[in-house]
This record gives C-alpha cells, sequence and structure tokens, in this order.
C-alpha cells in the first residue's frame, strides 16, 4: 500500500472522517473531489486504500475466500464491498478495477463507495472495542 501517493492516503482520511461523522453526502462529496481532481483511477486508490485499511497488508498467500452467507441475496452495493475486499485480500488489482469499472458503467459507484467507507468504519470500531 505504501506505493500509493500522499494524497490518496489524505483522500481517504477524508473520505473516512466524513464516514466517522455519519456524513453520507460528505462521504460520495469527498470521492466526486477525488474524481474531479485525479479521475476515476484517483477513486480507485482511495478504494484501495479503504480495503487496506479494513484488512491491513494483504497477505503474502493468495486465495483468501469470500464467506458471506447470502451474499448472493445481499444489495449490488454490499455484494460489491464484499468482492472489492475480496480482490484486495487476493492482491487482485484487475479485478478489482473490474469490479469498480462495472459499478460506475452500472451508475452504482457512489452507493458503492459509500458503503466501503461505512463498512470501514464499522471494522474500524468493531477492532477497538
Amino acid at each position: 500500500m505504501t506505493d500509493l501517493p500522499q494524497q490518496t492516503f489524505d483522500d481517504a482520511a477524508a473520505v473516512l472522517r466524513s464516514a466517522l461523522a455519519g456524513d453520507g453526502d460528505a462521504v460520495v462529496g469527498a470521492f466526486d473531489a477525488v474524481v474531479d481532481r485525479a479521475g476515476l483511477d484517483g477513486a480507485y486508490g482511495v478504494a484501495w486504500c479503504l480495503a487496506a485499511t479494513m484488512l491491513g497488508d494483504a497477505p503474502e498467500a493468495r486465495g483468501a475466500a469470500l464467506d458471506f452467507p447470502g451474499i448472493d441475496q445481499a444489495g449490488y452495493d454490499t455484494r460489491w464491498v464484499a468482492r472489492f475486499v475480496s480482490a484486495y485480500a487476493n492482491q487482485d488489482e484487475p479485478t478489482g478495477e473490474a469490479l469498480f469499472g462495472a459499478a460506475a458503467a452500472d451508475g452504482l459507484l457512489p452507493d458503492c463507495l459509500l458503503t466501503l467507507a461505512g463498512s470501514t468504519i464499522a471494522t474500524l470500531r468493531s477492532r477497538a472495542g
């Protein structure tokens, strides 16, 4: 994760501050600002950084399995987050990029990124408590 520019980490911190405050509009606004400045590639870097925040450094070994009972019945954004985080855990950037592109093409990327930010905060809270 350290090969990302400092701006990506700063953007991820801004997203997390907004999510921690429970301000979904600010989360989406923070991602919109990244897209305006750095395009979808910039937003992808922030999302990848959030996945890293949830899981820590990606393991050296690949092959992490997605264990989410009922995943096929979950909403698009929830399925997307589970699969995106799984891609991070498996160091599978092509899959992460494909998921990101599909959500953008489907017009659902803002919802997915909002859910990712909320899931990251929930994970951090569960570790702290």
